[in-house]
């Protein structure tokens, strides 16, 4: 072993450019619960990411048996996007067994969170036979919905 173990999941991230309009999709779409939001103080930021003037707004959102931290940066002022595809290194989604496919593509189209692909059964794998579909939000952050029967 290397002298430690890991003993459970924290959170994943996501930077996002509106701090508003993801806390309001993964609340009233996905029905997840805001647990905290606040500023940061931007040395110990800056310390932890190694970004020199990061300035940051953080929320996090309380999901079924997972936790996700939204991060809304104020500085530096030269900021950008990431544009990556599903077949890039370094692209990353996060993915929900859902009930109904269909009605949580409807449900995220209002938000801006709209799929790069098409709703496909999975032929192979453990989610053999379930309806899936990748979505993407204005920030890029892509979201897997998967439909699982009770």
């Amino acid at each position: 072993m290397n002298g430690f173990r890991v003993l459970a999941t924290n959170h994943t991230s996501f930077t996002v450019s509106d701090l508003d309009r993801s806390i309001a999709f993964f609340s009233e779409v996905l029905g997840f619960e805001m647990v905290n939001r606040a500023q940061r103080d931007p040395k110990l930021i800056s310390s932890i990411t190694g970004v020199p003037g990061a300035d940051i707004e953080v929320a996090y959102i309380q999901g079924p048996g997972h936790r996700l931290e939204l991060i809304q940066y104020h500085g530096p002022s030269e900021r950008s996007q990431v544009d990556s595809r599903p077949c890039d290194s370094g692209f990353a989604h996060v993915a929900y067994d859902v009930d109904d496919v269909d009605a949580a593509v409807a449900a995220s189209a209002p938000h801006q969170v709209l799929p790069i692909g098409e709703v496909t059964m999975i032929d192979k794998g453990p989610n053999a036979g379930r309806k899936v579909v990748y979505l993407r939000d204005p920030d890029g952050v892509t979201i897997e919905y998967i439909e699982a029967t009770a």
